[in-house]
């Protein structure tokens, strides 16, 4: 469910939008209701036209639609109506919509945050327990969602069509078999250094069930003439809607490199949209939409992406056990947390990112998910005024923890060994996150930035 489609609209309006569809589904537009003849929710009525289209059409139809990778469509109240009592489960659970990040712990200003406001869950809450009755629509039409094509990409609203698109190498998946992996190379055609303004990694097609994840590193040729790694490019795992760099950092693409592709491959596929079946010269491309040439020299910072261990804890799962890893990490220069991203397969259930800091002894919490999944990895982009800043010899503490018991709704076989490998089958500790190398200057005026904001918020009473 979720607003992979509004983040144009999160990006331009935010919460003020997204508060005032609130308040209009929950039919506090009390002038418009007495023209259809609905009854307002304080009157005990909830109805599907009243208080539910706007939030499924909102929240829902971007995957619960033709094409979508929804298992159902939810266009209507007679596709919604058999559905309610789960819908009604896993909204109040927060399995849908499917964005895996506990409210109430840590930073909660995102960017691209697909989670329902409480009072969009209590809405929905009360309509099923009401029978799910359609209500009267008068003479107002359902609502429509406004929505690109279901494979066009994700920041095409707000960005255009990106700048370049790179495609691996296409190869059949087939519909039984084990584990698959691919690792083609491509050129990236650049002539010159360029700085990333955002990307976006997506399966082809129906592919995005049988992709677990595609990796992308940068290479570039030394003197000897022969490819060296240069760095991440960028990540993708099922689910992934994609990446933006803030403001006035580098992500760079090197003049002259090469992407060297990991894709791993499942066949038959993963999750409720699996689709069983061989798929053709399957192409994982990714999409990269560039600042214009000669930002490199005015960005302030580089930024990139790194795939950080979690060392520390064996990871062998037990049958019927857990396991929990933990890992520490520190730089010696001060430094911005932009996005934070754990990673494992079926039997990672939670995952925390704190920061100690040594000079005070203090532990702060950051984020926490507890409810995570493998069919919905996500970036969770800070908003830049609020992302974690890091003084020197500050420590990144990532935690993640493993159930390999039948209390796992992922957990395919809680009988069996669960070790640290590559295959689905297999676990794996680590998180993406996202890092701007700062200076001390430039630490100092991030700071006294935020600071000065504050000020100006106390003062103004808000």
């Amino acid at each position: 469910m979720r607003k992979m489609q509004c983040w144009k609209q999160t990006q331009r309006t935010g919460k003020a939008v997204l508060g005032l569809t609130v308040l209009a589904a929950l039919g506090l537009t009390a002038q418009a209701q007495a023209q259809s003849g609905a009854l307002s929710i304080d009157q005990g009525q909830v109805t599907y036209a009243d208080h539910v289209a706007q939030i499924i059409t909102d929240n829902c139809v971007v995957c619960h639609r033709e094409g979508g990778v929804g298992p159902m469509q939810l266009t209507n109240y007679e596709q919604v109506r058999p559905w309610a009592p789960l819908i009604q489960y896993r909204v109040e659970n927060r399995e849908m919509p499917p964005y895996a990040y506990d409210h109430g712990i840590g930073i909660q200003e995102l960017q691209g945050d697909w989670r329902l406001e409480q009072s969009e869950i209590d809405a929905i809450t009360a309509w099923v327990q009401q029978g799910a009755p359609e209500g009267d629509w008068g003479d107002r039409t359902h609502p429509v969602a406004d929505l690109p094509p279901a494979d066009q990409w994700t920041f095409a609203a707000q960005f255009g069509e990106p700048t370049m698109i790179l495609d691996s190498a296409p190869i059949d998946v087939p519909a039984l078999g084990n584990d698959m992996w691919h690792r083609p190379y491509v050129m990236t055609g650049l002539t010159t250094d360029r700085c990333i303004k955002a990307i976006q990694v997506k399966p082809a097609g129906g592919a995005k069930a049988v992709v677990h994840h595609a990796n992308s590193d940068l290479e570039i040729m030394n003197e000897d003439g022969e490819y060296e790694d240069y760095g991440q490019l960028t990540e993708y795992a099922m689910g992934k809607w994609g990446e933006v760099m803030p403001e006035g950092v580098c992500r760079t693409i090197p003049a002259n490199s090469r992407v060297r592709w990991d894709i791993h491959l499942f066949p038959g596929g993963v999750g409720a949209t699996a689709p069983g079946t061989m798929i053709e010269d399957n192409v994982v491309e990714v999409g990269i939409w560039l600042h214009p040439e000669g930002y490199e020299n005015v960005a302030k910072y580089k930024q990139d992406l790194k795939l950080y261990r979690l060392d520390s804890g064996e990871l062998i799962v037990p049958p019927h056990g857990t396991a929990m890893t933990q890992g520490f990490h520190s730089f010696d220069h001060p430094v911005r947390i932009d996005s934070f991203q754990p990673h494992g397969h079926l039997r990672l259930r939670q995952a925390s990112f704190e920061i100690f800091y040594p000079a005070t002894g203090r532990t702060e919490q950051i984020s926490q998910v507890s409810n995570w999944s493998a069919t919905w990895h996500h970036s969770h982009l800070y908003e830049p005024d609020v992302a974690p800043l890091l003084p020197t010899g500050a420590v990144m503490v990532i935690k993640q923890w493993y159930d390999n018991t039948a209390n796992n709704p992922n957990n395919p076989d809680p009988d069996f060994w669960v070790v640290g490998g590559s295959r689905t089958a297999d676990e794996m500790t680590h998180a993406w996150i996202a890092v701007t190398h700062l200076d001390q200057a430039g630490y100092d005026e991030i700071v006294a930035q935020r600071e000065e904001a504050k000020q100006r918020s106390v003062a103004s009473g808000q």
